[in-house]
Parts: C-alpha cells; structure tokens; sequence
C-alpha cells in the first residue's frame, strides 16, 4: 500500500499545482472538481502518511530488537505489536478510501417520487416519503429546489419531483431508488383494516449540459395547460411543457412554472439526467455484467424497504436491516439505514478487489 501512497502524493501535488493554474481559477465549474479532489487527496494522505511514519517506526523497532536484550528487548517488542496493529487498523481505513470512486459522487441529485400500487394511500405515502427526505436534507444540510408536483385529492402526490444539492447528496440518497413499501391503516380504510401500497422513488445525477448533448430535431416539444388535483384548470395559459425524445421513447412534463419557458429548462434538465442514466448503465451492463445492481439506476422490479406503522418498523430488505424507529426516520434521521446501505456498497467493493486480484 505504501506504493499506492507515493501515487497519492504525485498526484496531490499535481492537483495543488492546478488549483493556482488561472485557466483552472477561471472556470468555476472546474474549479469545484478540481478542488472536491484535493480535498479528497488530503484526506488520502491524513492516513497514508501517518502508515507509511508507523512503517519505518516498525522497520526501526525490529532492527533494535534484533540487538536488544533484557527488559530492552521486551519494550521493542511491546512497541512491535503495537505498530503491527496501528499498521493493520491504518491499512484498512486506507483501504477504504481508495476504492473505487463513484462517478456521480458531488453531483446534484434529482429525486422523483411517484405513488403506486394502492391508490390513494400510495400518493399519502409518496407524500410522506417526500417529507421524509425534505428533512433529511435539512439535517444534512442541503438545498433543495422543487422541480414538479402533482398532488392528489387527498394532498398526496402522484408524482413529485425535487434537485437536491450538497457534495454528499449523490452519495447518501443514491440507494433510495427502488419500490418502497408501507404497511398501515390507511386514511381512506374505514374499518380499521391494515392496507399495504407501494411508491416508488427515482434517483439521479443531474448531467450537464456539455455531457449529454440533445438535439432539437429529436425532440417534439407539446404544451397543453397545467391542471391540479381533479383536474381543475390552474393557469389560463398553455405553460405546460411536455417533451418527448423520440430516439429513446422518454417523455417528461413539467408545468409548475407560470412560464412555459421555465417548465421545458425544467424538463430538458431532467431528460438529460435519464439519458445520462441510460449511458450509464449500458457502460455498467458492458462492464460487468453481474453487477448491474439497484445502484444509482432505479431499477424498480422489487420492494428495498418496508414501512410497517403498528411496530414502528423499518426494514430495509437489501441488507436485512430492521430497526424499530420508524417516527424517527420519517423525521429525517435516516443516516443509520444509509450507513448500513454503504457500507454493505463498501464490502461488496472490497471482496470485488480481491476476488480480481485473486483472479
């Protein structure tokens, strides 16, 4: 690993360089990346540094031992297994964070929650899961700009769409894409009986621009006027913008904006995002096919997690996680089932490693 740390530090002197480079310094947007990956580099070497001092300290120790005698010997050799198990703890922790990288990690993140199977109940439910990450986000410290919604009757939401915003976003919502289930007495049950529905929640990077490149020829652009829960009319002009990317099928409307300007912004922004998804996941598919996986995709075949009301239970299927604090995750204290979910992310990373360099 010391090999790995010296790589390390080339590059971290390499992208310190950059960080003074005035073509970097005017360029906003690359100066974020350049700058997210030296703080990522310093972190890197808060522990390769402190491995490779406990190395020498070892080699040292082992070279007086070898000399040593009497109770001399016995402290050399005391220090010995301490710098063997600081070596071993060090290595590990390096370990970590030198897997692989996300390439989506730092980006802004779009959530789209629909409800599903169950009615009624499924849109109260999309509404809650809405919340749940409203305050999630605010614990964490992160912007949120809605996007669209559309509520229904009862003040659910068919289907509700925000952009998250926070260097960590990506990384800490992306296992949420997939079926989520409730299990409850629903508001619509009038006997009491225990109701189980579905919502279903998407997660994705938000592209820019220069990386997905749409045409306009391949798009046909329809406006019709928004409406609201019933179908009530709630604009008298025809802002409401539908767009289809007649390549892939892919259709996305948008009509919360007064201004049918906004709403297509609104709209190509989230096309990009699902085409850059789709990219992504041909390159996944191409590049193992055993692990196409529920990551960063959405896919949406099965339920990831049960929300039983009556135990106050949280199940997150994934990881056979359960814990019975369901209040307090619907109140945004969701950081113990994201820290199950990555670092489950983590081990399946590492055993890949080995598993190929065994190989």
């Amino acid at each position: 690993m010391l090999e790995q740390v010296e790589a390390v530090e080339a590059e971290y002197a390499d992208v310190e360089a950059r960080l003074a480079d005035p073509e970097v310094l005017g360029d906003p947007e690359l100066l974020q990346v350049v700058g997210r990956r030296f703080k990522e580099l310093e972190g890197v070497l808060a522990i390769g540094r402190p491995l490779r001092a406990a190395h020498d300290d070892l080699a040292t120790a082992r070279e007086l031992a070898e000399l040593a005698v009497g109770e001399e010997r016995e402290l050399l050799r005391t220090e010995i297994v301490s710098l063997e198990a600081e070596i071993e703890r060090l290595e590990g922790e390096l370990r970590n964070l030198l897997l692989p990288r996300d390439p989506n990690d730092g980006r802004p993140v779009i959530v789209e929650i629909r409800g599903a199977e169950g009615g009624e109940e499924a849109n109260l439910f999309a509404r809650d899961l809405y919340d749940m990450y409203l305050a999630f986000s605010a614990v964490r410290g992160w912007s949120v700009e809605p996007l669209e919604a559309r509520e229904s009757d009862m003040g659910g939401f068919s289907e509700v769409m925000v952009l998250v915003k926070g260097d960590d976003a990506w990384t800490r919502l992306k296992h949420e894409a997939g079926v989520h289930r409730v299990q409850r007495v629903p508001a619509t049950e009038s006997q009491g009986r225990i109701h189980t529905s579905s919502a279903t929640v998407s997660v994705l990077p938000e592209a820019h621009e220069v990386e997905v490149q749409v045409d306009e020829n391949d798009l046909q652009v329809d406006v019709y006027r928004a409406s609201g829960p019933g179908g009530q009319s709630v604009n008298t002009t025809d802002s409401a913008v539908r767009i289809t990317h007649k390549p892939t099928g892919l259709v996305v409307s948008m009509q919360d904006e007064k201004s049918q300007l906004q709403n297509k912004v609104k709209a190509l922004r989230v096309l990009r995002s699902r085409l850059l998804q789709i990219e992504q996941e041909r390159q996944q598919a191409e590049a193992s096919e055993t692990r196409r996986g529920q990551i960063g995709g959405g896919g949406r075949s099965e339920k990831i997690r049960t929300y039983n009301f009556k135990e106050n239970r949280v199940t997150d299927h994934r990881i056979g996680l359960t814990l019975h604090k369901l209040d307090r995750i619907l109140a945004g204290g969701m950081d113990e089932v994201v820290d199950g979910l990555l670092a489950d992310e983590r081990n399946r990373q590492l055993v890949e490693g080995l598993d190929g360099a065994n190989g």
